[in-house]
């Protein structure tokens, strides 16, 4: 889009009341016309295929002329069966429960009082991401289902794809008679718009969901004036344990690490029982390496594989999003945990292992917002978890954590229901 001549303030601004006046009517709205929209939303978006794509192919030209990596290209790229893929993923949104109204809890005080504590929609959210345009799809239809205005600001590299995309929402939103403003996409690259929406838009924003790399997330928790939901990096560990079955933890591995580099969700260290490693690491490399994974390495783990690369302290603190992995061989279970909450942020983390007890330590002393035993780390994903789809993978402790599905964007209130009590 052509910039010339925008006032982007005022742009933001207009935004932000259209938002607030279309949550007003979303939050009213009842749950068969909010899956009517994300059903017609699905439909449009198969219709404008041609569209998106074209759009993607503008966004993938400008980014190799920019010279981004292959990781980040793939975040980027849309095929027609990505495109089918952010279609079906609308559909799912539309099938899952809605949460708006449901009583979360009931109860009856001595005096008689009625009080239900019931879901409600948080209001106007901002989500602010990069690179991968199907966030678009996916975080405009967890809003509506969850009864939320939504204004998107996607990264300047996906804009035609995320602007394409738009487009078919809202026409997914007409269909169901709700207004096109209770999804809103800003239509330009201006880092000013950030700005805005850190500023809170004059009040009529929310909540806002960074969905983006480290600088990006701790931009907005630094200046964000409005609450803020968001996710570290992944910096993912999978620890195979003294235990592990051999076929599983190759398995296990590789998919951990190479099925998508680029997410958030896929390990970026391997930690070793020492006395695995001597049985298992040299096959677990040979399979990542097969698999055009570069290996950096502790001084044990190198003097098992050799011609690995040596692993610095950098390493361990690294989210690579790249076809690369940092290898270190622990003493046990105590020193795998203590090497996960020095380094990892929070986010998913892995054990293998056939030890019923170990996987049960696992999982009570690693605090992450996703542990897993026996599983690989990609299933961080909000459509893996039975949520659809998701905004993100939140790292925080509040109000959310772990895949942000519709559920989790909502907020309660308190209805108190009386016969004509008074209090004393």
């Amino acid at each position: 889009m052509d910039d010339a001549g925008l006032n982007t303030d005022a742009l933001m601004r207009t935004l932000g009341r259209r938002g607030r006046e279309a949550a007003a009517t979303l939050r009213l709205a009842g749950p068969e016309q909010r899956t009517a929209a994300i059903a017609g939303m699905a439909a449009a978006v198969r219709e404008a295929a041609a569209d998106i794509l074209a759009g993607n192919a503008e966004d993938m030209a400008r980014a190799r002329a920019a010279g981004l990596g292959a990781a980040m290209l793939d975040r980027l790229a849309l095929t027609p069966e990505r495109v089918e893929g952010v279609a079906a993923g609308l559909d799912t949104v539309a099938a899952i429960p809605d949460p708006v109204g449901a009583e979360m809890a009931r109860w009856t005080r001595p005096n008689g009082l009625d009080i239900a504590r019931v879901r409600t929609p948080i209001g106007v959210i901002g989500v602010i991401y990069e690179s991968r345009p199907n966030v678009t799809a996916d975080a405009a239809a967890l809003c509506v289902r969850a009864g939320n205005a939504v204004i998107l600001r996607g990264g300047s590299e996906s804009l035609s794809s995320s602007l394409a995309i738009h487009a078919a929402l809202e026409a997914g939103l007409r269909s169901a008679g709700l207004p096109e403003a209770a999804v809103q996409i800003v239509p330009t690259a201006d880092r000013g718009a950030v700005g805005a929406m850190l500023a809170g838009l004059d009040g009529n924003l929310d909540l806002l969901i960074p969905r983006g790399g480290k600088s990006l997330v701790a931009r907005v928790r630094e200046e964000a004036r409005v609450a803020v939901l968001g996710h570290l990096e992944g910096l993912c560990h999978t620890y195979v344990h003294a235990a592990a079955d051999p076929d599983k933890a190759r398995a296990l591995v590789l998919n951990a690490k190479m099925r998508r580099t680029g997410v958030c969700g896929a390990t970026e260290t391997l930690l070793i029982d020492a006395t695995a490693a001597p049985r298992l690491l040299p096959a677990i490399a040979d399979d990542l390496r097969a698999a055009g994974c570069a290996l950096r390495g502790d001084g044990r783990a190198r003097a098992l594989v050799p011609g690995m690369a040596e692993a610095g302290e950098v390493d361990w603190r690294t989210e690579y999003l790249d076809a690369v992995l940092a290898v270190r061989v622990v003493d046990g279970l105590d020193a795998a945990v203590e090497h996960v909450a020095t380094y990892g942020s929070g986010h998913t983390d892995a054990i293998v292992t056939e030890d019923a007890a170990a996987a049960e330590a696992w999982t009570a002393r690693v605090d992450s917002a996703i542990v897993l035993v026996n599983a690989s780390t990609q299933f961080a994903d909000g459509g893996e978890f039975g949520f659809g789809a998701e905004i993100g993978i939140a790292t925080d402790r509040l109000h959310a954590r772990g895949p942000v599905g519709a559920e989790q964007l909502t907020t309660f209130k308190y209805v108190v229901r009386g016969t004509g009590q008074t209090r004393p």
